[in-house]
């Protein structure tokens, strides 16, 4: 999927010169994190956030340093921090020149861009102009499309029981001696994990086969030094 197919495409913005209480409003009102900022020509110049409004002089939350410790960052630091705590126009306190995103930008690429600078959005942009903004709640609203049972006419239980062997089975975390049996959608997994994370691994690959309905899991662990052996969690509890 590329940016297009989720972003945001009525986009909220503020201009340089509008006040923080201005935007600060604005986000409230429309449940938002951040606003791109436009200039009069529509020109893309900056973000601003709610973590610009984190350390500000209104609520006491300005940062604070010993004179000797600001001393060593310096007088031009020390200007910036003062203006960004008590300014009074977005100008003041945005974020300038942010990392933008293209229309035809992959899914991968933006989640990429988002833990590497760790920001919440990105502007989408077709040459110069703004035409959208993806945001953290856009790509978890594409997982939840994307997660909806889609009915598949091949999925029953035969189907089924080849796709969690091929899914399941060239895996490194794949369970010894795996069994599996499918009754109307509903699938039991045999076999012997080592670690808890095959199990888990082996349960989420297997919900997400079509047509799966339910998941039981009889995965028995052996401890691969001593030879321990542990019934799974749901025998256990079914045992009493």
């Amino acid at each position: 999927m590329r940016a297009h197919q989720i972003m945001t495409r009525s986009v909220i913005t503020v201009g340089p010169g509008t006040s923080i209480v201005e935007a600060a409003k604005l986000m409230l009102d429309n449940h938002l994190s951040g606003l791109p900022v436009l200039d009069e020509h529509g020109k893309l110049v900056g973000i601003v956030s709610e973590g610009d409004f984190v350390r500000r002089f209104e609520i006491g939350t300005q940062r604070k340093r010993p004179r000797w410790l600001q001393y060593m960052i310096g007088p031009g630091r020390a200007a910036n921090e003062f203006v960004h705590a008590s300014g009074r126009k977005v100008e003041e306190v945005m974020t300038r020149d942010p990392l933008v995103v293209t229309e035809d930008t992959t899914l991968e690429e933006i989640v990429q861009l988002m833990e590497k600078h760790r920001v919440k959005r990105l502007p989408v942009m077709r040459n110069d102009r703004l035409v959208g903004i993806v945001t953290r709640a856009n790509l978890l609203q594409a997982v939840a499309n994307l997660a909806r049972d889609v009915p598949d006419p091949t999925a029953d239980d035969d189907h089924i029981r080849e796709r969690v062997f091929g899914a399941i089975g060239n895996t490194d975390w794949r369970p010894i001696g795996l069994q599996v049996t499918v009754r109307n959608g509903v699938v039991h997994l045999h076999g012997i994990v080592v670690n808890p994370s095959s199990r888990q691994a082996a349960i989420v690959a297997t919900e997400n086969i079509a047509g799966v309905k339910e998941v039981h899991d009889h995965l028995c662990f052996v401890d691969t030094y001593s030879g321990f052996y542990v019934e799974s969690p749901e025998d256990m509890k079914a045992a009493g």
